[in-house]
């Protein structure tokens, strides 16, 4: 049998892992490169002249990311032999509206990424929800373990926060210059996020379920 391109359950014990602070990389280094390639994008065209071709330092820094992001993913395949879900939906996205930025040679398409891949995220979970189905295994591994009850309420909160960080996005960009909107999407919302998945942790102990291999310990 063949192996899936998708990545495996979270219960499956054929699932492979990847080191929690290599996947940490994978995941935000795509987001620093953009952050670094549109703060320096006329360093960049200066040094690498091919470059420039892409025009301003957002359409460099967009081309990098799709670079980047097309990498942390070839990266992810060759240690696990499949695909995160979460990044790839993510990538997905980057590439089209990446491309259609580069293309029409607007910024529009680019700034709304994080709007579209915020929303699918969102209403995948709380899709999944309807399904009497949580999604979040894929996204924290065995990180921890809850009860189908915390299960839920943790994947609701998820679910409603994602679509709190695609309107915010559209606030920001509609609202504020490029390179404000570039320096929220890594400074504050990498933030953002971060403090909100802390406080998820009473939560998440208040349904945690003890390892029954630990217990019989």
């Amino acid at each position: 049998m063949s192996e899936p391109i998708l990545e495996r359950d979270p219960a499956d014990p054929r699932r492979k892992h990847i080191n929690p602070m290599l996947k940490l990389v994978l995941e935000l280094g795509p987001l620093m490169v953009f952050f670094f390639a549109n703060t320096r994008g006329e360093w960049l065209a200066q040094t690498f002249p091919i470059l420039s071709e892409m025009g301003e330092p957002l359409f460099i820094a967009t081309g990098l990311f799709m670079v980047a992001t097309a990498l942390a993913l070839g990266v992810s395949w060759v240690l696990t032999r499949s695909l995160p879900i979460m990044p790839l939906i993510s990538g997905v996205v980057v590439l089209i509206f990446g491309g259609l930025t580069l293309y029409l040679q607007d910024e529009l398409f680019i700034k709304m990424k994080p709007t579209i891949v915020n929303t699918l995220f969102g209403v995948i979970l709380l899709g999944g929800l309807y399904f009497r189905k949580s999604l979040l295994g894929y996204v924290f591994d065995e990180a921890f373990r809850m009860d189908a009850e915390g299960w839920r309420k943790l994947t609701l909160r998820w679910g409603l926060f994602f679509l709190f960080l695609a309107v915010l996005n559209e606030v920001v960009w509609r609202n504020f210059s490029t390179d404000f909107w570039v320096g929220f999407k890594v400074w504050a919302t990498t933030p953002i996020t971060l403090l909100f998945t802390v406080s998820q942790m009473p939560l998440i102990m208040r349904h945690a379920i003890e390892d029954s291999a630990k217990t019989r310990e």
